[in-house]
């Protein structure tokens, strides 16, 4: 009889709150607080509704949002900017200067 494979060992990768996401995707200090004195919540909003708008990654455990190493990493490369559409001159809707001073002739 053939020897059988064990499953391959999965390995559990560190999970981080909403807030520790903010922290480590560099959205806020650690220790920020806003202006009432309060911890501040800056890039709290913004990955959640990124989970629940745009599908992002994510665990919930326990009802809780949680984000991987992994999670963050993709995250991080879906916000990445792209070279060729920064920094594109916007379309203006003026009229050039010629049409102008035909129709006001």
């Amino acid at each position: 009889m053939a020897a059988t494979k064990a499953p391959p060992l999965k390995i559990v990768e560190p999970t981080y709150s909403v807030s520790e996401a903010a922290i480590r995707l560099n959205l806020r200090k650690e220790g920020e607080v806003n202006r009432n004195g309060g911890a501040s919540k800056k890039g709290e909003k913004w990955l959640r509704d990124g989970v629940n708008l745009l599908g992002w990654p994510h665990y919930r455990l326990a009802g809780e949002l949680r984000f991987s190493e992994s999670d963050l990493a993709e995250i991080q490369e879906l916000n990445r900017n792209k070279p060729e559409t920064r920094g594109r001159r916007r379309q203006s809707n003026r009229r050039p200067a010629a049409h102008r001073a035909k129709t006001a002739a």
